[in-house]
C-alpha cells in the first residue's frame, strides 16, 4: 500500500468517525456534510462490502446480505435506506403517505437528510454487493426438535368477549390480588374477566390499551399507546383506571408508549415509574421520580424502547433497569443505578436490524443465582414480511458478570413473546412462546411449549386450536387456584387481510382469547 493511499484511508476513517458523531446523535447537523465533501475520491478504494461496513453502521449493527433475499434487499429496504443517506431518486418523495402531522415531526429529525451522506457511485456499489451476495430465496429454517401437535398438559379453552367478531386484543394482564384477567382491545376498551371467563365490567380509555399493573392500595394502571400504527405523535398516556388516586397518575403526551415498570429507584420510598416510548422516528426511554412528569430523567433518548424490568443485578442494594430496544438499533442494555439519580449504561446484546427483537424476561434457567435471558425476534412488521430462520426463541445465559452467551435457540417464524415458568411443576423452566406473524403452512405453532426435560433439553409441542388466532398478547397465571400454571393468549387481527388468511386455511371461528388450563396431576 502507498504512502499516499494510506493517508488517504487514515483521513477517510477519521471523516467516518464524525459521520458517526454527528449523524447519529444530530442528523441536522451541518459538520457532518462538510466532513463528506472530501470522500468523493474513495470511490475506486472501497468494495461495496467495505462501504456497507462503513455507511451502515452510521445508524445499526451491520446486516449481512444472507439475512435477507435478492428481491428484499434490492425492491424494498434499501430503496428506503437510501433516503435515509439522502439519496434521491427523480419523482420518490420520502414523505408520500405520511400524514401533515407526522411531517411535521419527522422534518427536523432529519430522517431523510437533505444532502446524500454518500456518493451515488458509492452507494451503488452497496447495492451491487448485497444484489451479488444475497440468496436468491429466503433461508429456511432447520428444526432440530420435532414439534408434537398435541399438549396433553392443558385443556384449551376459546374465549368470546363481548361478541367481538374481530379479534383486537392489545393487552392481556391477570392480577394475582383480585382473581381477575384483564383485556385490553384496540376499539380503546379494557375487560375485566372474572373467573367463570365472563365478562364482569368494561372501561373506556382513550386509545389502544397496552400494560397495566396492579396497585396493592390503588385502582389498576392502564397505559395507552396513542396510535398503533407507527407514529411519532405523543398521544399515549399513563391513566388510573379507577377512582382512587386518580389524578396523580393521570400522565399525558407520552410518545408511544409500549410498557412501563414501577418501583422505587432512587430509595425515598416513594415510587418512581420507568416508561418505554417506543415512538417510530424518535422516541425514548425515561423514568419519573414519584410519577411527577415534572420529575423527568432521561435515559437513553432513541426509539424503540421496547420492555424493561427493574432489578438489581450487581446486588449493591441500588435496583438497577434492563431494557429492550427494537428499532434499527437492536440491542439489550443494562442501566447500572449509580445512586443520586445517575444511571450508567452497558449494552449487553446487540442484533442486527432485521432481527425484530419483540419481547424479553429474566429467569435463572441454570440455577446459578443470576438472571438469564429469554429473548423472541420476529417482529415482521417492517418492508420485508418473508420468512426469516433466525426468528425464534433464545435463551442467554449470565456468567455473574452480567456477560450473556446464547446457550438455546429454537427457530419459530415470526415469534413474539416467551414466558418461562415451571408448567409441570418438576423443578425447571419450561417456555410457552406465541407467534404473531404465523407461518400460515402451520397456523398450529402461533403457540409453542417447551417442555424441559432438564439441563435445558427441552422437547416441543404445537396444540390445534391454536390455529383460530394471531396470538399477540400472552400472560401465565394460577387462574383456577389449583396449585399449577395456566396460559392465557390474546388474538389480534390488524386487517381483514390477515383474517382472510386463516380462513383460506380453513378457519372459521376467531376468539378473542384461548385459555390453557393446565391439568397437571
Amino acid at each position: 500500500m502507498t504512502f499516499t493511499k494510506t493517508i488517504v484511508i487514515v483521513f477517510f476513517v477519521f471523516n467516518f468517525i464524525l459521520i458517526d458523531v454527528f449523524f447519529f446523535n444530530n442528523r441536522k447537523e451541518s459538520n457532518l456534510y462538510v466532513s463528506l465533501d472530501n470522500t468523493s475520491n474513495m470511490d475506486t478504494i472501497f468494495t461495496g462490502e467495505q462501504l456497507a461496513n462503513i455507511y451502515c453502521k452510521i445508524c445499526h449493527q451491520f446486516p449481512k446480505p444472507e439475512l435477507l433475499d435478492k428481491n428484499t434487499w434490492v425492491n424494498l429496504v434499501l430503496p428506503d435506506m437510501a433516503l435515509r443517506l439522502g439519496i434521491k431518486k427523480p419523482g420518490v418523495d420520502p414523505y408520500k403517505g405520511i400524514p401533515e402531522e407526522e411531517i411535521h415531526i419527522i422534518r427536523p429529525l432529519g430522517v431523510y437528510p437533505e444532502k446524500a451522506v454518500l456518493s451515488n457511485e458509492q452507494w451503488n456499489k452497496i447495492v451491487e454487493y448485497y444484489k451479488e451476495e444475497a440468496p436468491l430465496m429466503p433461508i429456511d429454517q432447520k428444526l432440530e426438535l420435532t414439534t408434537i401437535n398435541k399438549l396433553p398438559l392443558f385443556r384449551p379453552k376459546h374465549v368470546f368477549v363481548d361478541d367481538k367478531p374481530f379479534p383486537m386484543t392489545t393487552l392481556l394482564k391477570f392480577d394475582k390480588s383480585t382473581s381477575k384477567l384483564f383485556v385490553g382491545d384496540a376499539n380503546n376498551e379494557v375487560y375485566m374477566i372474572d373467573k367463570q371467563l365472563k365478562l364482569k365490567k368494561t372501561w373506556k380509555v382513550t386509545s389502544a390499551p397496552v400494560d397495566i399493573d396492579f396497585p396493592l392500595e390503588n385502582s389498576p394502571r392502564i397505559l395507552t399507546i396513542g396510535k398503533f400504527n407507527p407514529s411519532d405523535q405523543k398521544l399515549g398516556s399513563l391513566q388510573s383506571l379507577g377512582n382512587k388516586n386518580a389524578d396523580k397518575y393521570n400522565i399525558y403526551n407520552l410518545p408511544r408508549p409500549v410498557n412501563f415498570e414501577s418501583g422505587d429507584l432512587n430509595g425515598d420510598n416513594i415510587e418512581d415509574v420507568v416508561i418505554c416510548g417506543f415512538g417510530n422516528n424518535s422516541g425514548k426511554l425515561f423514568w419519573l421520580d414519584g410519577f411527577d412528569p415534572n420529575k423527568e430523567h432521561l435515559l437513553k433518548n432513541a426509539p424503540g424502547a421496547r420492555k424493561a424490568e427493574i432489578f438489581d443485578f450487581n446486588k449493591d442494594k441500588n435496583p438497577d433497569i434492563i431494557v429492550l430496544m427494537a428499532q434499527g438499533r437492536e440491542q439489550i442494555c443494562i442501566f447500572y443505578n449509580r445512586g443520586n439519580n445517575n444511571f450508567e449504561e452497558k449494552v449487553i446484546l446487540n442484533f442486527p436490524p432485521v432481527y425484530g427483537v419483540s419481547y424479553f424476561e429474566l429467569a435463572d434457567f441454570n440455577n446459578d443465582g443470576y438472571q438469564d435471558i429469554l429473548l423472541t425476534n420476529g417482529d415482521n412488521w417492517d418492508f420485508g414480511t418473508i420468512k426469516k430462520n433466525y426468528h425464534g426463541i433464545r435463551i442467554y445465559l449470565n456468567d455473574g458478570h452480567d456477560n450473556f452467551e446464547k446457550s438455546f435457540f429454537y427457530p419459530l417464524y415470526g415469534a413474539s413473546k416467551a414466558m418461562a415458568r415451571d408448567f409441570d411443576n418438576d423443578g425447571d423452566l419450561d417456555i410457552a412462546a406465541t407467534s404473531f406473524y404465523s407461518n400460515y403452512e402451520k397456523l398450529e405453532q402461533s403457540f409453542i411449549y417447551l417442555s424441559n426435560d432438564g439441563n435445558m433439553k427441552f422437547d416441543a409441542y404445537s396444540i390445534p386450536e391454536a390455529a383460530s388466532g394471531k396470538w399477540f398478547t400472552m400472560d401465565v397465571a394460577d387462574f383456577d387456584n389449583d396449585g399449577d400454571i395456566d396460559i392465557f393468549l390474546g388474538s389480534y387481527f390488524h386487517t381483514i387481510g390477515e383474517l382472510s388468511k386463516l380462513v383460506s386455511q380453513g378457519v372459521f371461528s376467531f376468539p378473542q382469547l384461548l385459555v390453557l388450563i393446565n391439568e397437571n396431576k
